[in-house]
């Protein structure tokens, strides 16, 4: 009888690295249907504290358990319909965890088309080929044997058809056993090489596409070292039909580990069952390993490819939003001309124009006059200027006028990224929003609003087209498409949303929301006016019990009649708010006075949360939470981000000289390394061998797209328009770290590291953990805390003269202090011995004139540590050993030797993400190609960005 599949939880929390407790309540919230960003925000302290990253791990493992656990019921009923299910192969399946050695056990069983080995069993040859593996005396002559086969009416015409037929069945038999093709698996992630080979005749100039591969034309790498972009490359060569690639074994050890397993040594038809083990390998075994070594390398390459993704987009959306200013919005463009817009601080456009700024000296002159003319009118604070086609000519003459005739008006330009844009000014969004302009101006207005609410805007465009990934138009769309869905929800959560001033695009992001209740609260506002109370969001169609509950912590109102509906706190938690607020004397109105905000803030600084927190019966993370909302009510936690980069001159590939520093901000971050916008045509690369002094593995754990940065100039290639950067100081010296293991295993075994990519509480993050055998799984880490400032040690005042020791240590009646007593106390009783500093002198001076004579050897009693028959430690003049341990114990823990300095916190890298430190910037210029953002890149928002 079938039973049901238990899932293992405790097993589950130890792979994930997390508290089984923590785990257990995690799931059971979500099977209850509460979102990730609830249970992240309001539910921290059932699951002991777990961030939104820790909080999809269990739920991106939880799911595929269960996948896991339907295919094994499948997989038994199957077996069970056909008789051939035992007690033995029940308890193998129902034990085993890897989805491949799974299908390992059913491939006996696997109902198969019309092979070589099911037509020669139709043809009545099984009988022969159980008897040759049984050694069986009957075929103890297997040609004599086999003519007992021998039938032209089934098709056994000739004795060899009849061996040729026994031998499919055998080679048949030897693909389907399982421990076979696990240590064969093994073996090809072990020792296996990826190679690639060009298509093209050699002799045949190349073709433009063709160009972009020849790094792989002979392309030989050992499996777990390829990185995962070179994985997606030549994919992406072999779709083209430019590369031919394979996986290629260790042929001989191949063979010898199948004959072993396959072919008793004693056996009297071993070299028949040699030749079938061949046939085996090479028809079955091998090419089917191939392709799986092959689809396990895509795949993780492809998990990758999405999280460098996604972690861009995560830090693309979560930009500080610019407030206040009034911004006039550049979409550049030749023929056509630059469309210009001047939008307010609202984002509402107030005037709009074509400026022909690439052309004629006549028609440059003309536009620069008009655009001081549109600043002086609308006092712009800032020019945005899409970093498309176009974009560094609109950038030379902005720099001419700032800091000349717009000079009085202090006015500053920055570039912003405009990927999608064009794909946002054709959409149903942009037709409602902005039904007056025409797209062209829609996607100028998509520019301006990115600088004034990044989040805002980007969430109106499909998160694919936002050009900041790595290969991701090589990506299965469907999980591209959830795991940036997921990306964006959790940014919009985490900063929270104005339910009266956001559009239907920002709505529909908020947990338990979707598109049809975002349009209902649009119709809403549109009929009746601002929300005032979050009471009033039952009153809009198809907004639930369970959706209000699930969204409206996370939907605020500014100036409602409740002050706790502008924060973070839940309704179900008002009460416990208002207890605290009491305890401190203040009530939830005090939250809208700003002096008074301060006040709230001294006191509940000063309350011992922990306590406050029992003595009214609550988590303590709630209370916290709670507590911050009331100091900080309504913050918008993106405020703490360094604002985006500002500028007032342009940079011209000419005047760059190595060594020259700059000051960018960062456009792309892929494996490789990160591109910086300095202000030329196209992005500069710094390497990741040049992202930090010290040796790090993932570069998104150094920078952050979006990031203002200060580099250097190591090299400028004229010929190819090159520019290589550099963020580490000319002269400093680079710090030595241990490199750590290197990406090897990537491919076979993925390193569980808990607590990996750990964001803050509440903080958006997504992805997956390791989990189980197999295959690695996406690692999230988009839920990183931001760079960290420099952190600052404090060095110890220099100690004074070493006290001299007593007669009672010199004579061994007193315990010794520091190591500097030992050493005192070794000089007393070897005066003669050469001296540290001696010993240096000498060597440098012997390196010096090899011909100087070898010094006389030293050599040092070493008394002996207890009383035996060679003397005692009292007369070796030395204290007893129990003592002198716990003397040297207490000098170490007093002066604090041996305990290492502070480290700084790090962020677990998936190892697939590293590139060896060694590998130069032109080995990656193929994919530099299409990893740059260049400004003929960025024009056309269908192209492929990566």
């Amino acid at each position: 009888m079938i039973s049901t599949t238990v899932i293992d939880l405790e097993r589950m929390s130890q792979r994930l690295g997390l508290p089984e407790a923590g785990v257990v309540a995690t799931v059971h919230l979500l099977d209850e249907g509460n979102t990730v960003p609830f249970i992240t925000r309001y539910r921290r302290d059932q699951t002991g504290g777990f961030d939104e990253l820790q909080i999809r791990s269990v739920a991106e493992a939880i799911a595929r358990a269960r996948q896991i656990a339907d295919r094994k019921q499948t997989i038994l009923r199957t077996i069970e319909g056909q008789g051939k299910l035992t007690p033995e192969l029940q308890q193998q399946i129902e034990s085993v965890e890897n989805p491949k050695v799974l299908e390992d056990l059913y491939l006996p069983f696997k109902p198969r088309r019309l092979s070589l080995a099911e037509q020669a069993k139709q043809r009545r040859l099984e009988p022969l080929a159980k008897e040759i593996l049984a050694a069986d005396p009957q075929a103890a002559v297997i040609e004599n044997r086999a003519a007992d086969f021998v039938d032209e009416d089934v098709g056994v015409a000739t004795v060899a058809d009849a061996l040729l037929g026994v031998g499919h069945i055998i080679a048949d038999l030897f693909s389907e056993r399982a421990d076979l093709r696990q240590q064969l698996r093994a073996l090809l992630f072990k020792k296996g090489r990826m190679r690639s080979q060009r298509v093209e005749t050699p002799g045949q100039p190349l073709s433009k596409k063709a160009k972009h591969f020849r790094d792989y034309f002979e392309f030989n790498e050992h499996v777990q070292k390829v990185p995962p972009h070179r994985v997606l490359a030549m994919n992406r060569g072999e779709r083209a039909k430019i590369l031919r690639v394979k996986i290629e074994g260790p042929t001989e050890e191949i063979q010898a580990v199948a004959d072993e397993l396959l072919v008793p040594a004693d056996h009297p038809h071993a070299e028949f069952l040699r030749n079938c083990c061949r046939d085996a390998l090479t028809r079955l075994i091998l090419p089917s390993l191939e392709r799986e070594v092959r689809r396990e390398m895509t795949e993780v390459s492809e998990e990758h490819a999405i999280e460098v993704f996604a972690r861009n987009l995560r830090n693309l959306l979560l930009q500080p939003p610019v407030t206040g200013k009034t911004v006039l919005a550049i979409d550049p463009g030749f023929k056509s001309g630059c469309k210009a817009v001047v939008i307010d601080p609202c984002g509402v456009p107030k005037a709009h124009d074509i400026l022909h700024i690439i052309g004629k000296p006549e028609q440059r002159e003309a536009a620069a006059t008009r655009i001081i003319e549109l600043v002086r009118e609308h006092h712009c604070d800032v020019i945005a200027v899409g970093n498309g086609t176009a974009g560094r000519e609109v950038e030379t003459l902005l720099a001419e006028l700032v800091v000349g005739d717009l000079q009085e008006n202090n006015v500053a330009y920055v570039i912003v990224n405009e990927a999608g844009a064009s794909v946002y000014s054709t959409s149903q969004y942009a037709r409602e929003e902005l039904p007056e302009y025409e797209a062209a101006y829609r996607g100028a207005v998509s520019i301006g609003r990115r600088l004034l609410d990044p989040l805002s805007e980007l969430v109106k465009i499909e998160p694919a087209n936002i050009g900041v990934g790595l290969y991701q138009h090589d990506v299965k769309s469907r999980h591209l498409n959830a795991s940036l869905d997921a990306v964006v929800e959790g940014c919009v959560n985490y900063v929270g949303v104005d339910v009266n001033t956001a559009s239907p695009a920002l709505l529909r992001y908020v947990a338990g929301l979707n598109q049809a209740v975002a349009r209902g609260i649009l119709d809403w506002r549109a009929a009746k006016g601002p929300f005032t109370s979050r009471e009033q969001f039952r009153e809009v169609p198809g907004f639930g019990d369970a959706a209000f509950v699930q969204a409206v912590g996370f939907l605020k109102i500014s100036e409602g009649t409740n002050p706790f509906d502008a924060t973070r706190i839940h309704p179900e938690s008002y009460e416990v708010a208002e207890r605290l607020l009491q305890k401190v004397g203040r009530t939830p109105a005090d939250l809208t006075d700003r002096e008074r905000q301060r006040e709230i803030a001294d006191a509940i600084g000063t309350l011992d949360l922990p306590a406050v927190a029992a003595e009214l019966g609550v988590g303590k993370l709630l209370l916290a939470d709670i507590a911050e909302q009331c100091v900080r009510p309504g913050r918008d936690p993106r405020e703490d981000l360094p604002e985006p980069l500002f500028k007032k001159g342009v940079m011209k590939f000419e005047d760059l000289e190595v060594g020259m520093e700059l000051r960018g901000s960062v456009l792309n971050v892929v494996d490789f390394g990160a591109f910086i916008d300095i202000g030329l045509h196209d992005s500069g690369l710094v390497h990741l061998s040049q992202l930090s002094s010290g040796y790090i593995r993932d570069p998104h754990a150094a920078v952050v797209v979006g990031q203002a940065v200060r580099v250097w100039v190591t090299e400028v290639d004229k010929n190819r328009r090159r520019v290589s950067l550099t963020m580490i100081k000319p002269g400093s010296k680079p710090a030595r770290q241990d490199r750590g293991e290197r990406r090897g295993k990537a491919f076979r075994k993925k390193a569980q590291e808990p607590g990996a990519g750990k964001a803050p509480t509440g903080q958006p993050g997504t992805g997956r953990k390791a989990e189980g055998s197999g295959r690695p799984r996406r690692a999230g880490r988009q839920g990183e805390r931001p760079p960290r400032g420099p952190r600052t040690y404090t060095s110890r005042p220099e100690r004074g003269p070493r006290p001299a020791l007593s007669e009672e240590m010199k004579s061994g009646q007193a315990p010794l202090r520091t190591f500097g007593d030992l050493k005192q106390f070794f000089e007393i009783q070897h005066p003669d011995a050469e001296k540290p500093a001696q010993q240096k002198k000498r060597r440098r001076g012997k390196k010096a004139s090899p011909e100087s004579p070898e010094p006389a050897e030293v050599k040092l009693a070493i008394p002996p540590a207890t009383g035996a028959a060679d003397g005692s430690a009292e007369e070796a003049g030395l204290p007893p050993a129990k003592e002198n341990a716990g003397a040297v114990a207490n000098a170490v823990e007093q002066a604090g030797i041996g305990e290492p300095p502070p480290v700084p916190e790090a962020k677990a890298v998936p190892e697939e993400a590293s590139v060896p430190k060694e590998a130069s910037v032109a080995e990656e210029a193929s994919v530099a190609e299409e990893a740059q953002p260049s400004q003929e890149k960025a024009a056309g928002d269908s192209q492929d960005n990566s």
